[in-house]
C-alpha cells in the first residue's frame, strides 16, 4: 500500500516538473519572438539626419528644387527626405497603413500624412509631409529650441505620441557638412558646402540702388554683362561694383563662428545680402557671396572658391566661360577713400593720390593676390576635395539651390 502511494506521488511530481518546464519554454519562446524578432512592433522612433538640428537656410534653398544635398538616411525610405524629420518603425504585416500626424509649431503647421509599408518586419524610415512656414524660417535670426511632437497610427491602431526637442538654427548658419550614419554601423562625411550658393541673392530689391550708385560714379555708362564682348569692358563693370562698395565704407569684420556645438554637423555663420549691405561689414565669405550677388545681377557669371579657412570670388571675363579671374573681397576695406582727394577737387599742383586711383589700385592688387591664391590650391579646389569648393553660380546650380531671399 505504501509503495503504491509513493508511485503516485512520484508521478504527480514528474507531471508538475514537466508542466513547469513546458510553461517556462513557452514563456521564453514568447519573449524571444517579441524582443528579438519584432523589436519595433507597436513602437516607433522620431529620427533625423542632422543630430537634432534644423537649418532654415537648407530648408529654404531646396524647397522648390529636386536636389537632395542632405542625403536620405541609410535604409528603406518613404516620403520626401527634404522634410528633415522622419519616423522609423516596422509593421507586423505587409501593406500596413501608417498615419503620421505632426503637431503645430511656430515653424510649421499641423499636418497628417499616410503611407503604405509594402513589407512586414522591415524597418522603414518615413518622412512625413511638413508644412513649413517659410517666413518664420527666413526670420529666425538666432538658434532656438522647438518641440517636435508626432503621433502614429498603424492600421487604425494608436501607437501613441512622442516628442523630441530640436534646435532650429539661425537663418545665417550655413550647413557645411555632416556625419552620415550607415546601416553597416560605419559613418560617412557628407559635404554640403553647395549651400553657400543660397546666400548669393541676385534678386534682392536693394541691388538696383547699388547699381544706380555705381552708374553715378561714371566708371561705366551701363551694365551689360558680356554683350560688348571684350574682357576690358567686363573688368570695368566689375571695378564699378568694387568702387561703390568702397564708397559705402565696407570694412572687414570676421564674424563667422556658429554657436552650434556638435560632432555630427558643421556650420558657419554667413551674413545675408541685406545684413552685409546694412552693416557695411563683411568677412571673406560675406564679401564673396555679396559680390557674387552683384555680378550675377549684371549678367556676369560668378564663382565661389573656398579653401580651408578662407573664401574668395571669381568671375568669367568672357561669355564662353573660358577665362577666369579672381578677387579678394576682404581688401575692399583696406583703404578709406575719404583719406584721398575726390576727383573733382584734385588740384594738379598738389601731391597725393585721388580716390579713383586708390580704388583702382586696391582692385588690381586684389586681383593679383586672389590669382596667386587660386594657383596655389587649383588642383584641390577643382577636385572639390574635403574643405575645398569651386562652384559657378549658374542656372544649373540654381536648379539645385535657390537663394534664401533675405
Amino acid at each position: 500500500m505504501l509503495r503504491h502511494i509513493d508511485i503516485l506521488r512520484r508521478r504527480k511530481f514528474v507531471w508538475r516538473v514537466t508542466l513547469t518546464v513546458l510553461a517556462l519554454v513557452i514563456l521564453v519562446s514568447t519573449v524571444v519572438f517579441v524582443v528579438v524578432r519584432r523589436p519595433f512592433v507597436d513602437d516607433f522612433e522620431l529620427v533625423d539626419p542632422l543630430g537634432g538640428n534644423l537649418f532654415p537656410s537648407a530648408l529654404l534653398s531646396v524647397a522648390t528644387t529636386d536636389a537632395h544635398i542632405v542625403q536620405p538616411m541609410d535604409g528603406k525610405c518613404l516620403g520626401n527626405p527634404k522634410s528633415s524629420l522622419a519616423v522609423r518603425l516596422k509593421a507586423n504585416r505587409p501593406h500596413a497603413l501608417v498615419r503620421i500626424e505632426l503637431a503645430e509649431t511656430p515653424f510649421y503647421a499641423r499636418s497628417v500624412s499616410t503611407f503604405v509599408l509594402p513589407e512586414k518586419d522591415v524597418e522603414y524610415i518615413i518622412y512625413p509631409d511638413v508644412l513649413w512656414r517659410y517666413e518664420a524660417l527666413r526670420g529666425n535670426e538666432q538658434a532656438e529650441p522647438v518641440n517636435v511632437s508626432v503621433q502614429v497610427e498603424v492600421d487604425g491602431k494608436d501607437w501613441g505620441q512622442k516628442m523630441r526637442t530640436f534646435s532650429m538654427r539661425s537663418v545665417n548658419e550655413c550647413l557645411l557638412g555632416y556625419v552620415r550614419q550607415l546601416a553597416s554601423g560605419k559613418t560617412q562625411y557628407v559635404s554640403t558646402r553647395l549651400f553657400f550658393a543660397a546666400y548669393v541673392n541676385e534678386e534682392h530689391p536693394q541691388i538696383d540702388k547699388v547699381l544706380r550708385e555705381a552708374l553715378n560714379t561714371r566708371i561705366v555708362k551701363r551694365f551689360q554683362g558680356y554683350q560688348v564682348g571684350t574682357e576690358a569692358s567686363v573688368d570695368r563693370q566689375v571695378y564699378a561694383l568694387w568702387n561703390v562698395l568702397q564708397k559705402r565704407k565696407f570694412r572687414y569684420s570676421s564674424v563667422s563662428y556658429s554657436s552650434l556645438s556638435s560632432n555630427v554637423v558643421y556650420a558657419q555663420r554667413v551674413r545675408t545680402f541685406e545684413d552685409a549691405l546694412n552693416a557695411s561689414q563683411i568677412n571673406c565669405v560675406d564679401g564673396s557671396v555679396l559680390f557674387a550677388s552683384l555680378l550675377r545681377a549684371i549678367g556676369i557669371t560668378p564663382v565661389l572658391v573656398q579653401k580651408p579657412g578662407h573664401m574668395f570670388v571669381g568671375y568669367y571675363t568672357d561669355a564662353s566661360r573660358q577665362k577666369l579671374t579672381f578677387l579678394e573681397t576682404t581688401m575692399i576695406g583696406d583703404v578709406d577713400l575719404d583719406d584721398y582727394f575726390p576727383e573733382e577737387k584734385l588740384d594738379s599742383t598738389m601731391q597725393g593720390r585721388s580716390q579713383g586711383e586708390m580704388s583702382r589700385l586696391t582692385f588690381d592688387k586684389s586681383k593679383e593676390y586672389a590669382q596667386r591664391e587660386f594657383a596655389a590650391v587649383k588642383d584641390q579646389v577643382m577636385a572639390n576635395k574635403p574643405g575645398y569648393l569651386f562652384v559657378e553660380i549658374s542656372k544649373g546650380v540654381r536648379r539645385q539651390v535657390q537663394s534664401i531671399g533675405k
